[in-house]
């Protein structure tokens, strides 16, 4: 198990599922307590996407940058992983007739490996990994 925890892979993946599964439970239960779906949404995004950057920047990849360094880089990542998720998922079923499960299999499989690329070779580097276009 603990060999299992130094993989830096493992640990993005289970920081990613662990705040995939924050933002469900913390905008089900927003919403559960009277806030409007698109206030709690927000909300529970933004408390996940901290909790997720805090957890990458620091178990995952053990960063050494300032906040004011990869914070928006992290961010510039995540918005672009968002726009790619969109239109891979728009390309699969629209263009290629893919179903949806192959839709959704095939997006979150993209936009997590362009994240951890990004994440470890730019928002995250690591001394001694060169930095991402060096």
């Amino acid at each position: 198990m603990r060999a299992l925890l130094e993989s830096r892979l493992v640990r993005f993946l289970a920081v990613g599922a662990g705040a995939a599964g924050l933002l469900f439970a913390l905008s089900y239960a927003l919403v559960s307590v009277g806030l409007r779906p698109f206030a709690a949404s927000v909300i529970a995004y933004a408390v996940a996407f901290a909790v997720a950057y805090t957890a990458q920047r620091n178990w995952t990849f053990g960063a050494t940058q300032t906040h004011g360094v990869a914070l928006p880089r992290y961010f510039a990542v995540q918005l672009g992983c968002a726009l790619l998720a969109g239109a891979t998922s728009h390309v699969c079923v629209e263009w290629l007739g893919a179903s949806h499960i192959v839709m959704s299999a095939v997006t979150t499989v993209l936009a997590s490996a362009v994240s951890y690329v990004l994440s470890s070779r730019w928002v995250f580097a690591c001394s001694g990994e060169p930095p991402l276009g060096a």
